[in-house]
């Protein structure tokens, strides 16, 4: 009987490689559970485990512990690190990004229901994410609206000024002005804006100001059943569900909320997803000033001229860039396109501006 085949060295360093990231990812959904409680933790949990099943694939094929292992590759080391110290919905966003990129479709010594496996892991993390997307989603919308807001028409600003052969003091001026104003127009329009979305998510919600009349309607001639048709449930359903609200308020004597019996407490999820009107409005506020301030900077500091300009673009430059990757990897999208595009539409403003400026201060001449 002949000896069995020995796996080429290429073969046995692609699962070395293969079992070192199965080990990383699983220690990853583990420290992240260990930030967690009740339902998100046992999901965690159950994903390290799924992750472990795979590294024991990977040992088998190897023939046990190989003397020397290589290095996880730095992606995924980079959401170990992150794991163990923040724990956050930006580390649920790389997550889901990883297991976008799984190497077992292509790889034959992968068993298909790793590969299944894997497609199943990125719609679970992506499922965990956006539980943490909706309770950041009020709040973070104005607070990253409100940078890019302030970096992008302060920028504008202090460009189309500068442009026209001010002088520094008046750079100056006008930078602090337009970043007052603009906070101020932020902070008071993201509260308006919330405010008026919770009141009319409010109006649109199923209210009790029938319940107490439940026991009196007709079984036969059930009105009841038309609420539920304006939520959308089938005729036939929908009658079926009156008669059973009425029949148990009848006898009960007393009224039964028909309100919540359809869909559950809607109020609690959508102002969740909408978020607080006063905390949109200070997010607003600090995120616009802080956005704002960035191109004013090189004035502050009393620089003028070109010198200026260059820094203020190269700061501006790096703040958009900095919101544009966390946008892509919150969204789950490509952190480095997201980035760019923030810079080609940040700097598109400005070189507007500063066209005109200059225009403006020729006529001036």
């Amino acid at each position: 009987m002949s000896a069995p085949a020995v796996p080429p060295s290429r073969d046995r360093r692609r699962w070395a490689q293969y079992l070192v990231n199965e080990r990383a990812e699983a220690r990853v959904y583990r420290d992240l559970a260990a930030r967690r409680e009740g339902e998100e933790r046992e999901i965690l949990l159950a994903l390290a485990d799924a992750e472990g099943r795979h590294e024991a694939h990977w040992l088998e094929l190897l023939g046990g512990e190989p003397d020397r292992l290589p290095r996880a590759d730095s992606g995924t080391r980079m959401l170990a690190w992150m794991a163990r110290r923040f724990g956050s919905i930006f580390v649920l966003a790389l997550a889901q990004n990883a297991e976008a990129r799984s190497p077992y479709d292509t790889e034959p010594s992968a068993t298909p229901a790793m590969v299944a496996d894997e497609r199943i892991h990125h719609e679970v993390v992506r499922g965990l994410a956006a539980r943490g997307r909706r309770r950041l989603s009020g709040t973070f919308r104005a607070a990253v609206f409100g940078a890019n807001d302030g970096l992008v028409s302060n920028l504008a600003l202090v460009m189309g000024i500068g442009a026209t052969g001010a002088a520094p003091q008046f750079v100056l001026f006008s930078g602090i002005a337009g970043l007052l104003a603009g906070a101020l127009s932020m902070g008071a329009g993201e509260f308006v804006s919330v405010r008026s979305q919770r009141e009319l998510l409010d109006a649109t919600e199923p209210s009790d100001y029938a319940d107490a009349l439940l026991p009196d309607l007709d079984l036969d001639a059930n009105e009841l059943a038309l609420v539920y048709r304006t939520r959308g449930m089938p005729a036939d359903e929908a009658l079926k569900r009156a008669r059973r609200v009425v029949e148990t308020a009848q006898a009960a004597d007393r009224s039964v909320p028909y309100s919540r019996t359809e869909t559950g407490p809607i109020s609690t999820r959508s102002h969740e997803v909408v978020g607080s009107d006063l905390g949109a409005a200070v997010s607003s506020f600090l995120f616009f000033a802080s956005g704002a301030i960035i191109p004013v900077l090189p004035w502050i500091f009393g620089l003028s001229g070109v010198t200026a300009v260059v820094i203020a673009l190269v700061l501006v430059g790096i703040a958009l860039m900095s919101t544009g990757a966390m946008v892509g990897l919150l969204s789950g999208g490509p952190p480095l396109r997201r980035a760019l595009r923030q810079l080609a539409i940040g700097f598109g403003a400005a070189a507007i501006t500063y066209l005109l400026g200059l225009l403006f201060g020729v006529s001036l001449g």
